[in-house]
Order: structure tokens, then C-alpha cells, then sequence
């Protein structure tokens, strides 16, 4: 059974960072492309940030260039996001999904709050 398994997302004030981790499990991670979808409360989904299997080749909502960054390590199965300089608006359930493959992962919260 493919597993996507969030970590990272918690409180955070203003201004502050966290990082978002996605290990993938039971699919050729290395063959794909991975993205970042957030649902905030009472809204849609919205695509954050893709990677290309590679890495060498990123995508990124206007709402968050510049403070987010995706990465991924093949060798770990594991794909990033990078979230600085968080504003209260990402407060959102952060998904890590392989769109191709249509999986998902079952989300970790990110709050940003004082």
C-alpha cells in the first residue's frame, strides 16, 4: 500500500520557519513529480509548489516565492518544504501528493499564529 507521511507542521509565531518533511513509500519516489497542496479553513485547495523528479525544477504559488523552497532527497524518498517567514494567511493542512499517481498524503497542520 503507497504511503505519503507528513511531519513537521506545528505552532509557529509570525515571521517564523518550520520544515515540512513527505516519505514516500512503496512507489518509484525517484520517478515522479511531487507537490504541495494546503487547504486553509474554510477554503479550497491551493497548489503551493511542485518539484520535478529530479529536483532540478520547482514551481511556486505567488502567495509563498521568495519564503518557501521544495526540495528532495531520491535517496531518502523524502520530499521538503522549506516555510520561512511565515504569515498567519498559511495557516492551512499542508498535503504532500503525487498528482501523476493521484496519492496523497493525510496531512500535517501548520499554524501560524501570536
Amino acid at each position: 500500500q503507497v504511503q505519503l507521511v507528513e511531519s513537521g507542521g506545528g505552532l509557529v509565531q509570525p515571521g517564523g520557519s518550520l520544515r515540512l518533511s513527505c516519505v514516500a513509500s512503496r512507489f518509484t519516489f525517484s520517478s515522479y513529480s511531487m507537490t504541495w497542496v494546503r487547504q486553509a479553513p474554510g477554503k479550497g485547495l491551493e497548489r503551493v509548489s511542485d518539484i520535478n523528479s529530479g529536483g532540478g525544477s520547482t514551481y511556486y504559488a505567488d502567495s509563498v516565492k521568495g519564503r518557501f523552497t521544495i526540495s528532495r532527497d531520491n535517496a531518502k524518498n523524502t520530499v521538503y518544504l522549506q516555510m520561512n517567514s511565515l504569515k498567519p494567511e498559511d495557516t492551512a493542512l499542508y498535503y504532500c501528493t503525487c498528482t501523476a499517481l493521484g496519492y496523497w498524503g493525510q496531512g500535517t497542520q501548520v499554524t501560524v499564529s501570536s
